[in-house]
């Protein structure tokens, strides 16, 4: 007999933040990345760092919450960092990234011009936690964003999308709960492992030229699952589990992008390959 309370807990947290984010909010206020730290579009970036660095937050996330631990780490070693919020839904401040990813990485697009412009870089590199290390593959591989992009590093993306243990099985057993993903919270539904917008970005592969991709995950995601599915393959992947750099290492996948060091010293070794060090659990430290 299945254990019924934890089968449907899962799948009722996914049902109420459809549900949920269509009441507006009134107390919440949306809040800009802070004017001492990183957005300073006065920021030029130096010869050993010459590409600007853009943090793109995840589901529920937003520009300021999500990279309270990464973007004064990128900042201290010398990186010009930008952060956007994307995904907005009408009525709802404060947690972003929910809206139709397709129209998302248009935003993407955007902000990543005004960058360059601002900083007069050729290319950007892109960072993103959850679905925002998967959402810029769409501009990559449809919006043109290969000839601005010179890397990409997903810290527990959603590349091939999640199934929640196997919780979103369950969703054509509710009458209508798919449709509520759908119509409330698109991202959501977009992310659901073999939905429309995950076959149209993996279809004739997961990579595009020109770009080199780096996927940090851990085996302790409960969020994005099974988490091997946040691996890419093409030429110039680089796929890391987090426990093979430190063993003890028990982040999940919101520790993994808002305050794992280990994490984010294998993305700065990403970001600069030639300069990189190996990342050990001593890396939490430095």
């Amino acid at each position: 007999m299945l254990p019924w309370k934890r089968v449907l807990r899962p799948l009722a947290a996914l049902l109420l933040t459809a549900a949920a984010v269509t009441v507006p909010a009134t107390t919440a206020q949306a809040a800009g990345a802070p004017s001492s730290g990183w957005n300073d579009y006065s920021c030029k970036p130096s010869a050993a760092h010459p590409r600007p660095v853009v943090l793109v937050h995840g589901t529920l996330g937003n520009s300021v919450d999500n990279w309270l631990g990464l973007a004064p780490y990128l900042k201290v070693r010398g990186y010009c960092v930008f952060s956007l919020d994307y995904g907005q839904l009408e009525g709802v401040p404060f947690f972003h990234g929910l809206g139709p990813v397709e129209k998302s990485a248009g935003q993407l697009k955007v902000f990543v011009d005004k960058v360059l412009a601002a900083t007069g870089a050729a290319e950007t590199d892109v960072v993103g936690h959850s679905q925002g290390g998967m959402m810029p593959r769409y501009y990559l591989k449809f919006l043109g964003g290969a000839a601005k992009v010179n890397a990409l590093v997903g810290i527990a993306p959603s590349n091939h999308g999640t199934d929640l243990n196997g919780f979103t099985h369950l969703l054509p057993y509710f009458p209508g709960a798919a449709d509520l993903l759908s119509k409330n919270t698109p991202a959501l539904a977009d992310q659901v492992t073999g939905s429309a917008f995950l076959t149209k970005i993996n279809a004739g592969g997961d990579t595009v030229p020109g770009v080199r991709y780096t996927v940090i995950a851990t085996r302790y995601d409960e969020v994005v699952t099974p988490w091997r599915s946040q691996y890419l393959s093409g030429p110039d992947v680089r796929n890391v589990l987090l426990q093979d750099l430190c063993p003890v290492d028990l982040s999940e996948h919101v520790a993994i992008g808002l305050l794992d060091r280990v994490a984010f010293h294998e993305v700065a070794n990403a970001l600069d390959p030639v300069r990189a060090r190996p990342t050990t659990c001593a890396s939490a430290f430095e």
